[in-house]
């Protein structure tokens, strides 16, 4: 029978040096029902995009062998070779770095791509024609994900460019392609309410319909990372007040491995911990 939701972990929350089997079934014992790999901006990351396809099939193997797929993608890479860079060497790598995204998540099975919802960042966050490149190229990379039947969803960020649900859907609405939408975080989210004063479930409401997945995250204004499930203030309750009506089944939890000799048990509390929220929002749903 198909699960009610899903619920993924981040590939950062285990160490580095596991293998594809050994991340995969610390996923499958702490109770997940697949894993997020990231494709970060690191070299170590970058040079997953140029796998084999031996390599891939590895990765592919060792879902089979757990049982925990890789369900989705972490596209973070673009905070360094942005879409609306000002270096045009940059912003052509951005698009190469999609299409080859794009060919993996295809080898590997997952269904959704996070983007990264930076129009440029480092030393060129405030130049001028950030936008409108973002814009076009943005445009180009959704044309690529139509062709490859893989959904784009942008993350809400911790900058002002894109940090909450409502300036993700500006692009949204202007590409006007199925194949792109929202993937929130919901603990940025709670520290852009405290910015802007925004309720987050009020903020979620603006993406009715195109909101594919939501990230789970501990954090704290002015924080957003490095923190266990059951601190900080995130919002939870308010983010799945509106997810969960909404349709969403998808969540990740998004937390990082930070040398704890207890690392397993921390994600294995991260499980439960967003299961009982998921599932109090689900029932709440159903009594409405």
């Amino acid at each position: 029978m198909t699960k009610t939701y899903q619920l993924g972990l981040y590939e950062k929350a285990t160490p580095a040096g596991l293998n594809w089997e050994e991340r995969l079934g610390v996923a499958a014992s702490c109770g997940f029902d697949y894993l997020e790999i990231s494709v970060d901006e690191t070299d170590a990351r970058q040079a997953r995009l140029d796998w084999t396809a031996q390599e891939r099939a590895e990765v592919v193997q060792a879902a089979r062998n757990t049982g925990v797929p890789v369900g989705s993608m972490c596209l973070s890479g673009h905070r360094k070779w942005p879409l609306g860079a000002k270096d045009s060497q940059k912003r052509a790598y951005a698009l190469t770095m999609m299409d080859k995204a794009l060919e993996l998540a295809c080898d590997l099975g997952l269904h959704i791509i996070q983007l990264a919802g930076y129009d440029a960042y480092y030393d060129e966050d405030a130049w001028g024609e950030s936008e409108r490149y973002f814009s076009e190229n943005l445009a180009k990379a959704t044309e690529m994900a139509a062709a490859a039947g893989v959904v784009l969803g942008f993350e809400t960020m911790e900058t002002p460019f894109m940090d909450t649900v409502g300036k993700a859907m500006r692009y949204v609405d202007e590409v006007g392609s199925p194949f792109l939408g929202v993937y929130p975080d919901v603990g940025n989210l709670t520290n852009a309410s405290f910015i802007y004063g925004t309720p987050v479930a009020d903020d979620i409401a603006l993406g009715a319909g195109h909101i594919f997945a939501a990230h789970l995250k501990a954090t704290k204004a002015g924080h957003y990372r490095d923190m266990l499930f059951g601190e900080g203030t995130t919002d939870y309750e308010g983010g799945l007040s509106q997810l969960v009506p909404q349709g969403v089944r998808r969540y990740v939890c998004e937390m990082w491995y930070l040398g704890s000799d207890v690392w397993k048990d921390d994600v294995a509390h991260a499980s439960a911990f967003c299961r009982e929220k998921i599932e109090a929002a689900l029932r709440a749903a159903a009594a409405a």
